[in-house]
């Protein structure tokens, strides 16, 4: 499905004291970051605000006058948009997925001219949405010639005119961070044990700049191996001798993935060949 992304990332952020809110991070990455992650495969995305460094290319537009508001904002990236189908979202959604993204863009069809994400308390979010462009522009010209402008205007200006449907929101796909208290639970809610792995490797995957899947179960159950059968400090380093080995492997021509599996076998099957070898009163060296 083709389509383009309008990230607004303006704003004064009040509640949050004037800080920069888009780039705070969460899980040790910028909250603009986050976003852009969740629609990655947008054909053009467009960032409305200050330019900033980004994890991934950007196309960047600015309201005129700064700080004239969302629709002001919203129609200056829809200005460099080409797709029939935009994706609008604001910068400050730190467990926005792909998931509610690639719904989003399936609801409309043909039948509506756009889907809003409906939270879990029934409020409409217009900047977690997929709009049609051809009706969004139509909307916009409309407004701009009743008022004079858009500067000033509410969201619910636009969206009370257009034909939309609702999908109902994952339980935090609609969190925003809007205070310090709920950056202060998004950073926590990260942290719970169900979610750590999953977002540090995101994290990591990102700062390194790579793109591969991690069988997570594989690498636990390696350095488990090696701590046992060997010495705790192995588990690192076999780790970091079963990620050089992979390189090696994509460099001759392999399959990320497929390099990195053969080679956590590989090594697992040699901490339990070194384990086996334990004689009576002999373990493992613990470090």
């Amino acid at each position: 499905m083709t389509y383009d992304a309008i990230v607004l990332a303006g704003g004064s952020a009040q509640r949050l004291g004037g800080a920069d809110k888009p780039g705070l991070s969460v899980g040790g990455r910028a909250l603009l970051d986050r976003v852009l992650d969740a629609c990655a495969d947008a054909a053009v995305t467009v960032v409305v605000g200050g330019r900033r460094a980004t994890a991934r290319p950007v196309a960047w537009a600015r309201e005129d006058p700064p700080g004239a508001g969302p629709l002001a904002a919203l129609d200056a990236g829809l200005r460099q948009c080409t797709a029939e189908l935009v994706l609008v979202l604001s910068a400050d959604l730190p467990f926005l997925g792909p998931d509610t993204v690639r719904a989003l863009l399936a609801a409309p069809g043909r039948a509506h001219e756009g889907a809003l994400l409906r939270d879990p308390a029934g409020r409409d979010q217009p900047l977690v949405a997929a709009y049609r462009a051809e009706p969004l522009r139509r909307e916009l010209a409309l407004l701009a010639t009743e008022h004079g402008n858009l500067t000033g205007l509410p969201l619910r200006a636009l969206t009370a005119e257009l034909d939309l449907t609702r999908i109902e929101a994952q339980p935090l796909a609609s969190f925003d961070c809007d205070t310090w208290d709920d950056l202060a639970a998004a950073r926590a809610r990260i942290r719970e044990h169900g979610n750590v792995l999953d977002e540090w490797i995101t994290a990591v995957k990102n700062e390194l700049g790579i793109d591969l899947t991690v069988d997570t179960k594989t690498l636990l159950d390696l350095a488990r191996d090696a701590a046992h059968g060997v010495a705790r400090p192995a588990a690192p380093l076999t780790t970091f001798l079963v990620g050089y080995a992979a390189a090696q492997a994509q460099a001759a021509g392999a399959d990320p993935a497929d390099a990195v599996a053969r080679a956590s076998e590989q090594a697992a099957a040699l901490a339990l060949r070194w384990a086996a070898e334990t004689g009576p009163g002999e373990g493992p060296v613990s470090g």
